[in-house]
């Protein structure tokens, strides 16, 4: 019970406060942006370091490493991103009037290096981790791949929130490739095979012939997914999402 209570709790607040981090490190002046993104390269090394180590390690010590290295490594890909170092070779909106085609061209033209960016992070952690005991970390930068990935394809088709609010003013030309919709036929779709992913995950974790190891890894993998999935709930849902990480938002507000 210990076991994949802590890991929930963990990779809750993991999820909260690197979220919430991301965002201030985006609302600070320009000039910061180099360092913020030297720092964050040096973390991103240092987890592909901690990464090679943990993985040999089948503890539940080397769940949380491999877990909370995996985080930083897409942490890295995120602040890259929003920071404008790796996006793509379109820095502009979307024309009005623009068909669905074009529409799905031009995103895929501002994103491109940054989806490359993750196939190439993906791959070293394939092979960093190939045959080892301990594959939290791959289980984690993957969940974090494929949730994202269907997040963009939804907001492409069409939500009611779009989090544009999220987005830094230099980067509010993404919003022209989402489009503002009750809801698309994906949705329905993406939530349904990811809660049912999530449920063998936390049955699995729970299972009484499950270990320590299993128990944490698998509890860390499934809560990270099950917020995934609330992520998902909260484009098509009226909350007031930004209220979580109220606190990342005011290096926004300050300027």
């Amino acid at each position: 019970m210990a076991e994949y209570g802590l890991a929930a709790l963990y990779a809750m607040f993991v999820w909260w406060f690197t979220t919430g981090a991301i965002l201030f490190l985006d609302g600070l002046p320009k000039r910061t942006f180099p360092w913020s993104m030297l720092a964050a390269t040096g973390l991103a090394l240092l987890a592909l370091i901690g990464l090679d180590r943990s993985c040999e390690s089948a503890t539940v010590t080397g769940a949380y490493c491999a877990f909370t290295c995996a985080i930083l490594i897409w942490g890295w890909i995120e602040v890259a991103f929003l920071l404008g170092f790796v996006t793509g070779p379109r820095t502009s909106a979307s024309p009005p009037g623009s068909s669905e085609w074009q529409r799905f061209v031009h995103a895929v033209a501002a994103i491109a290096y940054h989806e490359l960016a993750i196939v190439m992070a993906a791959g070293v952690i394939v092979v960093l981790t190939d045959g080892a005991p301990n594959q939290v970390g791959l289980w984690t930068f993957m969940i974090l791949w494929v949730m994202r990935l269907s997040a963009k394809l939804n907001l492409f088709l069409g939500v009611r929130n779009l989090g544009e609010e999220l987005l830094p003013e230099r980067m509010r030309y993404l919003r022209s490739f989402f489009l503002k919709r009750s809801m698309n036929l994906l949705f329905p779709v993406s939530v349904t095979a990811a809660t049912i992913l999530a449920a063998i995950l936390w049955k699995e974790s729970l299972a009484p012939t499950a270990n320590a190891f299993d128990s944490a890894g698998l509890a860390l993998a499934a809560t990270l997914l099950s917020l995934a999935i609330l992520e998902h709930w909260f484009m098509v849902l009226p909350l007031p999402t930004t209220a979580l990480w109220s606190w990342g938002l005011r290096s926004r507000t300050a300027r």
